[in-house]
């Protein structure tokens, strides 16, 4: 995943959650959500496992953050050397030993980094609320445009499409849905889950669609119809052909 599709949360823990997994940040190692693993003699859900993965695999990922190549990283060789050394938790009469300059430097350097934290943060805010942007973590999930006017019920955010997926499905690999929801963001919820399952650059008969959604819910019928019926899928008239929504991105 790229550095700007990240939170500042996930940038800050080395990892990130995708629907199905917990993806490292650094070595794109994968857990998926619906496996446990087995370390000495335990076994851990994938949540546990990316933490215990950064700690073995990833002991300096403090610095590997630090040293990060994009060209959102503003940091100069000196600067990066010196929040390597900060980060060590090492006193500022030993860093300033070690970098042969006086302590009242390495303290002056702290203040610097502090001031500019600051600033960041103040710039962050100010962005957010002149354009409106929903914070990462809660995001709009993207969804088909519906007929008619749209209230509340059609606006899905990130935390709570991973909610619903955990609530209704036994399963993200393979998809199993368990049961058929009632109201109308959890069903919305369930069809952007079974969607994205469907490749976006095929044409399918209807039973070669009713072989990929009858494995996901026995009442595949009624599936397929409010894949139609939400936009998620197009059909032809004749209902001969299905194929995914290129409209929006899932």
């Amino acid at each position: 995943m790229a550095l700007t599709d990240l939170t500042l949360t996930e940038l800050e823990q080395g990892w990130h959650q995708t629907e199905t997994a917990f993806v490292c940040n650094y070595c794109e190692a994968t857990f998926e959500t619906t496996q446990v693993f087995p370390v000495a003699g335990k076994f851990y859900p994938a949540a546990e496992m990316i933490r215990q993965h950064l700690t073995t695999a990833h002991p300096n990922a403090v610095a590997d953050l630090i040293h990060t190549s994009s060209k959102y990283n503003p940091l100069t060789a000196k600067q990066q050397a010196l929040l390597v050394a900060f980060a060590s938790g090492n006193k500022d009469a030993e860093i300033a030993r070690e970098m042969g300059v006086a302590a009242a430097t390495i303290r002056h350097q702290k203040f610097t980094f502090r001031e500019k934290a600051k600033r960041a943060k103040l710039y962050l805010a100010i962005y957010d609320r002149v354009f409106d942007q929903p914070a990462a973590e809660d995001a709009l999930i993207t969804l088909p445009e519906q007929g008619g006017a749209e209230d509340d019920r059609f606006a899905l955010t990130t935390s709570e499409y991973q909610q619903m997926l955990a609530k209704y499905f036994t399963s993200m690999s393979p998809l199993r849905l368990q049961r058929w929801p009632k109201k109308q963001k959890p069903i919305l919820a369930v069809l952007r889950a079974v969607a994205a399952t469907i490749p976006s650059d095929q044409r399918f008969t209807e039973s070669a669609l009713t072989a990929r959604l009858k494995p996901i819910y026995a009442d595949y019928p009624l599936l397929r119809r409010y894949l139609v019926d939400y936009g998620f899928l197009k059909r032809t008239t004749s209902g001969r052909a299905y194929w995914r929504n290129s409209d929006y991105k899932i």
